[in-house]
Formats: structure tokens, sequence, C-alpha cells
């Protein structure tokens, strides 16, 4: 048993090593599939005319693997980690928490079996069949459960800003999966949605764009309130902003769902309140990144050192940007060029390279230092991850941005007729260059998260008390 710097008869942190290095390991698989998939968009041959390796079945495993199976051991992680450390008590139960996960890890590979194979309720980012829906209601109702009952248990009456981001994030997951997920099965694997036409758009974007709102957003803000203070070594900058923050996040960001059915058949006036919410979202999203960014005020020269607060920083650099962005694409004008082009996949991809992969390496890499009692194997192999997940992010989101736009103005460019400029082919031979470079991007950000692996195996090969220099000290 390895040696710990912190209390392991008090507290339940083996589980979270193992969300942790789970977390890790799905990283590098879920980049790796999402630069395979790029690079056939780019290079359609590598199909190998094998339709299990088609982009049409890869896409669900890619986004599955990188927000349930990255995003989620992260979250789970972080938050059996902060309540326990937040609260001064162990987790109310154990057997739930190991419960957790290995009913996680089995939806995850019940998905990786089920979707290749073409099993799909066609839903985005609710791919998985009806069986597998049931598992995953039961393991997060556990995981819910079980940090609520933490949180009833604690030593002190306060509960911390980072445990009602989590808490928040929980309540709101379990009924937009549940809502979300209502079918009427009729065989083992295949259901059909028990919404019809336009209210099952509706109601998948309400899902959808909450998945974004709640699970990828105020979720890893919990952890961004939690791991900006530890790792600068100073309170957040102002706890009455954090405050505010949580409330108009939770309340507002339950209306945007609709700004993503613009000119479709669901009623104008559900486009056009998504907008405006959307909108207004932008006044707490950049009040949250703020508050963050202001803990490093009169610290900013840690910034030189440290990686991992570079890595928590940055994020919230990207958070303002795509939370700034993704209103101003739902207007309709913007979004009448917008939609269904690259720019949406640059858009996404700036919140999730940018902000939810990039903050949850610095939380996991803080969290590899306490958890293990060790410095890290190499601070200079965590300076370069930093470099190549900046890096690739910036070409991956600016060759989508380009490629976007280009694709919105060739799609709707007329001669002096009337006529349409373009054919459709002419736009994808257009994209070429963009779809090569995205690739490139994917590939340098894959690649740090293969750093990232090989950096956080060499640490625990190694005895407690030994590693690298203090610049990586949480």
């Amino acid at each position: 048993m390895s040696t710990h710097t912190l209390d392991e008869p008090k507290y339940n942190f083996e589980i979270v090593k193992w969300f942790t290095l789970s977390a890790v390991v799905y990283l590098v698989v879920g980049t790796l599939i999402g630069t395979f998939i790029a690079s056939q968009l780019a290079w359609p041959a590598l199909n190998f005319d094998n339709p299990y390796l088609t982009f049409g079945r890869l896409r669900p495993l890619h986004t599955n693997a990188v927000i349930f199976a990255f995003g989620g051991c992260v979250l789970m992680a972080t938050a059996y980690y902060i309540v326990q450390r937040t609260c001064g008590v162990r987790l109310w139960s154990d057997k739930l928490a190991w419960f957790t996960f290995w009913g996680w890890t089995t939806v995850i590979v019940l998905a990786v079996i089920t979707l290749p194979l073409g099993y799909t309720s066609g839903k985005e980012y609710a791919e998985l069949e009806w069986p597998i829906d049931i598992l995953i209601a039961l393991v997060w109702l556990a995981f819910m459960f079980n940090f609520i009952m933490t949180l009833a248990t604690r030593k002190s009456s306060h509960i911390y800003v980072a445990n009602w981001f989590f808490l928040g994030m929980m309540i709101m997951i379990t009924y937009l999966h549940v809502g979300n997920s209502m079918a009427i099965p009729v065989s083992l694997m295949k259901s059909y949605s028990a919404y019809a036409g336009v209210q099952d758009a509706m109601v998948q974007w309400w899902y959808g764009h909450n998945a974004v709102g709640y699970f990828l957003t105020a979720g890893f803000l919990g952890i961004m309130y939690y791991f900006i203070p530890k790792q600068a070594e100073a309170p957040i900058f102002s706890y009455r902003l954090s405050v505010l923050h949580f409330w108009a996040l939770m309340f507002g960001y339950a209306w945007l769902g609709a700004h993503h059915l613009q000119y479709t058949a669901l009623p104008d006036w559900t486009g056009s309140l998504g907008a405006a919410v959307s909108i207004a979202m932008i006044i707490p999203s950049w009040g949250g990144a703020i508050n963050g960014m202001m803990t490093l005020s009169g610290a900013w020269h840690k910034l030189r050192d440290d990686y991992i607060l570079r890595f928590l920083i940055v994020s919230l650099a990207f958070y303002a940007m795509s939370t700034f962005e993704g209103p101003v694409m739902s207007l309709k004008t913007v979004n009448a060029l917008s939609h269904y082009t690259d720019w949406t996949v640059g858009h996404v991809h700036s919140g999730a390279l940018g902000w939810v992969a990039m903050v949850s390496i610095g939380a996991i890499y803080h969290m590899v230092i306490k958890l293990w009692g060790r410095e890290l194997y190499s601070t200079s192999l965590v300076a370069l991850h930093f470099w190549m997940s900046t890096i690739g992010a910036v070409i991956y989101i600016c060759a989508m941005w380009v490629s976007g736009i280009m694709q919105g103005l060739m799609w709707r460019a007329t001669d002096d007729y009337g006529n349409l400029m373009y054919t459709f082919v002419e736009s994808v031979a257009a994209m070429h260059p963009y779809y090569a470079l995205r690739t490139i991007g994917g590939l340098i950000f894959f690649s740090g998260a293969v750093i990232m692996l090989y950096n956080i195996v060499m640490t625990l090969r190694q005895p407690a008390g030994a590693g690298a220099t203090a610049a990586s000290r949480a």
C-alpha cells in the first residue's frame, strides 16, 4: 500500500484514485478516436471499407468517450474528493461509491460494444439504448445519493460553493436524462421515443444543450472553484460572486435548448426565447470566469513556473470565449450563416478541448500529487503537455472557424440571377485543407494526452516523496 499525505482512515480516496486513473486513460482513448474520425473526413479512404469503422459508427463512440467516460470519471473523482475535503468527513457509503465506479465502467463498456454495432436511439449525446439508459439512471442516482448523504454528515454548517455546483449538476442531469430517455421498447436493443416529431426535437435539445450546460459546465465549475484557490494558495476572489454565478446558471441554462432549432418546424417564439436567455447568460458566465482569474490577483507571478495553474487559468479563457460565442451563434441572423456548418464544431471544441479538458487536466495533476504523496515524475512534461494542449486546441478551433464561415458563405452565395454559385460538392472540396489542419490540431492534443498518461504512470512507479521539483507541488 502506497504512502499518502492525506489522512487515509478519515477519507476514502481509493475510489478517487480509480476514477482519476480511468479518466486519464479515457482521455487518451477518446481523443484517439476523435483524431481518427477527423482524419476520415479529410481522407475518406481511412474508412477501409469497414462498416464498423465508418464516421457514422465511430462519432457517437467518440462523443460518449470524451463526455461520459472521460468527463464523467473526472466529475465523479473530483466530486468525491472535494466533498470529503470540504466537509471533513468520509464518504457516507463506500459500497455505493464502488457501485458508482463499476456501474459507470459497465456503461462505458456497453457503449463501446453497442455503438459500433449500430445500436443507437439516434439522439445526440443520448445514443445509448433503453437498457443502458436504465443502468445510467441507477448509477447516477447512487452517485447523487452518496454525495447528498455525505453533505448531510458534514462537520460544519457551511457548504462550500463547489459542492453547490456539483449538487445542482446532479439534480438537473437526473431529470434531463430521465425526461429525454422516455421510450417505448420494441426489443432488447431497439426502442422508439415516447415523443413525436417536433416535440421530440424540442425535448432532445432541451437535454442536449443542458448536458453541456449542467454536465460540462456546472460540474466543471465546481472543479474550478475548488482547485484554482487550492493551486494558487489564495481564497476565491469573490465568494458572493460565486453564489450569484451558481444561481444564475442554475435558473438560466434550462431555457436555452431551443436555440439549436432556429429555422425549423419549432414555433418561432421558442427559438427567440432561447436566444434571448442565451445572450443574458453571458453575464454570469463571464462573472464566473473573471472570479476565477482574479483569484490570482497579486499572485500572477505563479503562472511563470506552475503549469498546473496555467491549465486551470487558461481553461477559464476558453470558458469565457465559448460562453460568448455560443449566445452570439444563437442569434437568428448569425445562426442563418453558422448552423449546420463547421463553425458549430469549432465552438463545441473550444468548450470541450479548451475549457472542459484543460480544467480537468489541471485538477488531475493536482490530485495525483496529493493522493499518492509524491511529486510528478517530470514538470517539464507537464509544461510540454500544456503547450501541446493549447496549440492543438487553437489549431483545431481556428481551422473549424474558417471552414465553417466559408461553408456558410458558399452555401448561400448567389449570382445576379439568384442561382446558387457553388454546388455542395464544391463546398466539400474547399473544406479539405481545413479538415487536414483540424486533424493536425487533434493529433497534437491527443499526443499531449499520451504524454500526460506516461508522466502519471512514471509518477506512480516511483517511491513516495520522490519526483520532480517543488514547482509542481500542490
